[in-house]
């Protein structure tokens, strides 16, 4: 039960996380150097105490090492990671090569609410004599177990430094209460979400000490699922197992309704069995109600069952790929609903321990799992899916961020805590230079000539734009679109911008819902009834959203630009548009509403793309104008003074309403027709769906506003005359509303 002092171990030969992390810090040792002033090290105690907590220690713990030059790392290993029981983790420590400087058996068996006390009893008797033989600089502490609260307990009544990791997140049980008593405790946050990041400077908690870096486990998980996965299969689950066939349950006790959750955890193994799949079981953590929990197992006969393997602990890098190929995972982990998004596997989240996290929609929550009936339905709804993989928790960059957090405190500041009492700063988020890692979407537009891939601000500024051709066959064009993506992707982190998701504006008729382009237009061919979501987030890991670009449009002007605020609102390109109803965005039952183009403003007009005849786009359209410019210049009725054209120049519409502004009657009258054409569109809109706001949108809208106010003048209702007919200010409402996408789920997302 003693403190035990092992000698140090020559230096292990470097692995892989080692090296990457070593590579990383050369490119910047010397600037670093500069910007500190000081080449004293940092001394960081990493202080882990159960095999979760080390899954997020480890690869800071890597990226520490791996910097001799700043840092000096000493490691303390207690909890459960000494307990046979729980599998005797701390052996995983020892395999990733890590000196374990002190080991402290803190855990007082009983698995009940009074030996949770003791052990944190035990573990503040035996820290002081290990902090004060190490003196580090800073202690690194993580998450919500009551072993934590011990470690940062200790270390702030020893004046040392804290850096918390995980904290601001809610979750149920007494973890809530410990994670933020130990913010309070603790000097530096290291958060992994913005929601989490608000809780904090709720709490008063310093802006200036609070960084959104991510998850650090989602560094290696990002990257972890293309990996041979096969041999870990079977291992752990035997030799006739597939991918996707197979569930992983882990369940832990609620401390704060102990019988419930066991009655809980015996009614999903209940389901477990009826379901009929092979199942590979965790046991529970070392919370109060675990013993009891084990005893379920056993009495059910779990460990013998065939179609059951229950085992105490399976190493980190084994068990992503178990959960990454599952074809679901059940129970109240927080891995579910946070590590398991990465991979888009299917989770059912049991009770209410994890009540208040941010989750994906891979998660289907059963809050009142009382019945063996509600779990063994949501198996059947969950079994086998596959979802958008999640990127909430982390972007796969936590780790260089903590380093250069670490790099940046000043042990000669101050060591008692400021808190920022209400009023509270504006809602920003600064990484350790105090610059606004700005939160972004990948907008793409894809039109008939080019397609177009953008990062694109909160604010809806465009960071950088990319623009190539857009190619002719589906294989070349969806090729394309993933290249651009994964670049712009990899120069966002660059341009310190975080990556929410990716936004598709199309042309033709889209099923927003499963992201698929069920019928494109004539200039954009071989594009029906394409998956566009599952292949780019599959790439880059990152959910997806596809709409048409007249919804696209509509979207933009709700975020940025006139319809902002406004509650009932129509955008109208020449070709399409989009309706705003009540704030959201009408699809239709069959995702064809507001083709707002093809209203049909003549009997016996000209001939429209879409087949028929008389339609607004068929007058008022570019192409319509080009069509129209082209008859006059056959003719010669198109050039009047002070206009020239080269002869390989081709017509367009710019030259007709070049012609029209130096007085040339014929086009004054094509574009006049064409005004018309709209203004009787809009009239019927107005008639239908009295909005308070109409906008004009694309290059030709300012040539048509003031036709536009004057049929509605002569033929509208006089209720309707009123209202607004404006101009839009977005120079690219594509791209924009793409992001609109993206940025509006994203920040409203309820669960």
């Amino acid at each position: 039960m003693g403190t035990n002092v092992p000698p140090r171990r020559e230096p292990p030969a470097q692995g892989p996380h080692e090296l990457y992390f070593k590579n990383l810090s050369k490119q910047k040792q010397k600037e670093d150097m500069e910007k500190n002033g000081n080449n004293r090290k940092l001394r960081v105690c990493v202080a882990t105490c159960n095999r979760a907590d080390y899954s997020k220690l480890a690869p800071i713990m890597f990226g520490i090492k791996a910097e001799p030059q700043f840092f000096e790392l000493d490691v303390v290993v207690l909890g459960s990671h000494l307990i046979d029981d729980y599998g005797n983790t701390y052996r995983m420590i020892e395999q990733d090569d890590f000196d374990i400087h002190t080991r402290l058996h803190t855990i007082v068996r009983g698995e009940d609410e009074a030996a949770m006390v003791e052990s944190v009893g035990l573990a503040l008797v035996k820290l002081p004599d290990v902090l004060n033989r190490l003196k580090p600089d800073i202690m690194i502490v993580h998450g919500d177990r009551f072993d934590a609260l011990a470690l940062a307990t200790s270390a702030a009544l020893m004046n040392i430094r804290i850096l918390h990791i995980e904290g601001g997140e809610v979750s149920g049980t007494i973890d809530d209460s410990i994670r933020h008593a130990i913010t309070k405790l603790a000097h530096y946050h290291v958060c992994c979400t913005r929601s989490a990041e608000q809780h904090l400077i709720a709490m008063c908690e310093d802006h200036d000490r609070i960084l959104l870096a991510g998850c650090p486990s989602y560094d290696k998980l990002l990257s972890a699922k293309n990996k041979d996965y096969m041999s870990v299969i079977r291992m752990w689950l035997g030799e006739d197992v597939k991918p996707r066939d197979y569930i992983v349950a882990l369940q832990h006790p609620v401390t704060t309704d102990i019988k419930h959750s066991i009655k809980m955890f015996e009614l999903t193994l209940d389901a477990l069995i009826s379901f009929n799949k092979r199942t590979l079981v965790l046991f529970p953590n070392v919370d109060a109600g675990s013993k009891e929990m084990v005893r379920v197992m056993r009495k059910k006969g779990i460990e013998h069952h065939p179609n059951f393997r229950a085992v105490k602990h399976v190493p980190f890098d084994q068990f992503i790929q178990l959960v990454a190929h599952a074809g679901c995972m059940i129970g109240n982990s927080s891995c579910g609903v946070r590590e398991v998004g990465a991979f888009g596997t299917p989770v059912i989240n049991l009770g209410t321990r994890q009540t208040g996290r941010e989750t994906g929609e891979n998660v289907l929550h059963v809050r009142d799992a009382d019945t063996q009936d509600k779990i063994l339905h949501a198996l059947q709804l969950q079994f086998g899916k596959q979802y958008p993989c999640s990127k909430i928790y982390g972007d796969g960059n936590a780790v260089p961020r903590i380093l250069k957090f670490l790099k940046s405190i000043d042990l000669k500041e101050p060591l008692q805590k400021k808190f920022c009492f209400p009023p509270v700063k504006d809602n920003i988020s600064q990484d350790i230079d105090h610059i606004l890692e700005t939160q972004s979407a990948l907008a793409v537009d894809l039109g008939g000539t080019n397609l177009r891939v953008a990062i694109v601000s909160m604010k809806g500024e465009i960071v950088k734009k990319y623009t190539q051709l857009n190619p002719k066959t589906y294989e070349d064009r969806l090729g394309l679109i993933l290249k651009m993506c994964v670049e712009a992707a990899s120069e966002a982190v660059n341009l310190n911008c975080r990556i929410l998701g990716v936004g598709i504006s199309t042309g033709g008729r889209v099923n927003p819902r499963e992201g698929i382009v069920l019928h494109s237009t004539k200039l954009i061919q071989e594009w029906s009834s394409v998956d566009l979501r599952t292949p780019i987030s599959d790439a880059l890991h990152l959910p997806v959203w596809v709409d048409n670009d007249g919804n696209c449009a509509a979207l933009a002007e709700r975020k940025f630009g006139h319809g902002k605020g406004i509650e009932n609102f129509v955008t109208l390109i020449t070709g399409t548009g989009g309706i705003i109803h009540q704030h959201e965005l009408i699809h239709g039952s069959s995702f064809c509403a507001a083709e707002l183009g093809h209203i049909v403003v003549s009997l016996d007009g000209p001939e429209c793309l879409c087949g028929s005849q008389g339609c607004i786009e068929a007058y008022a359209s570019g192409i319509a104008l080009q069509r129209e410019a082209k008859k006059l210049h056959d003719e010669d009725l198109l050039l009047v003074e002070g206009m020239s054209m080269k002869n390989e120049e081709v017509v367009s519409a710019a030259h007709l309403i070049q012609a029209a502004k130096l007085g040339n009657a014929k086009a004054e009258s094509i574009l006049r027709t064409a005004g018309t054409a709209l203004g009787l569109g809009v009239v019927n809109i107005l008639h239908t769906m009295n909005p308070s706001l109409v906008i004009l949108s694309g290059v030709l809208a300012s040539h048509y506003v003031n036709a536009v106010k004057d049929v509605i003048h002569r033929q509208a209702l006089s209720s309707v005359k009123t209202v607004d007919v404006v101009v839009s200010n977005l120079a690219d409402p594509a791209l924009l509303g793409a992001a609109s996408l993206v940025l509006d789920y994203t920040t409203r997302r309820i669960y």
